[in-house]
């Protein structure tokens, strides 16, 4: 179950963050509006996942709001030097998606964002069209990889809607 924080329009910071990107997954969400600001755009679509759920359609997430929520997908920011299942999850997810540029392979999955991973998620994020620095982000996480409504943290099986 997911809680937080009362939100609403004018709200900033990681609770939104948070918000938007679980917006973003259930498809409610344009992944360029995660932007840590609760503004038009996320209160429309917090009004269309509380109609869908028969909640009120207020735009307020509240303690009913965040508990019909999917739990957290776990997107950390990642870059050289990170290790650990996040980074094997991201690998996971560029090697799928190299299947549509061989330049996002990240070689073996091993757990450990070196330069070869690195320069796989420059190859993905320069086919997205998103800001190409290497380094992974909410952006890179939930950019569509274009295919079916695919992002990389659903490549990565890091989604949970």
């Amino acid at each position: 179950m997911n809680r937080g924080p009362t939100l609403g329009i004018g709200g900033t910071g990681q609770d939104v963050l948070r918000l938007q990107r679980l917006l973003v997954e259930l498809k409610l969400l344009a992944f360029d509006h995660i932007d840590g600001r609760f503004g038009a755009a996320t209160e429309a679509a917090v009004k269309d996942f509380q109609q869908g759920q028969g909640l009120t359609t207020d735009g307020i997430v509240g303690a009913e709001t965040w508990s019909s929520l999917p739990a957290d997908p776990h997107t950390p920011r990642l870059s050289v030097g990170a290790m650990g299942n996040s980074v094997s999850a991201l690998q996971k997810g560029l090697k799928t998606y190299a299947a549509q540029n061989p330049a996002a392979d990240p070689g073996p999955i091993d757990g450990v964002l070196g330069h070869r991973t690195e320069a796989a998620v420059r190859a993905y994020q320069s086919d997205r069209g998103v800001t190409v620095d290497g380094v992974v982000g909410d952006r890179t996480w939930w950019v569509p990889a274009g295919a079916a409504g695919a992002t990389l943290a659903s490549l990565s099986g890091v989604t949970t809607a």
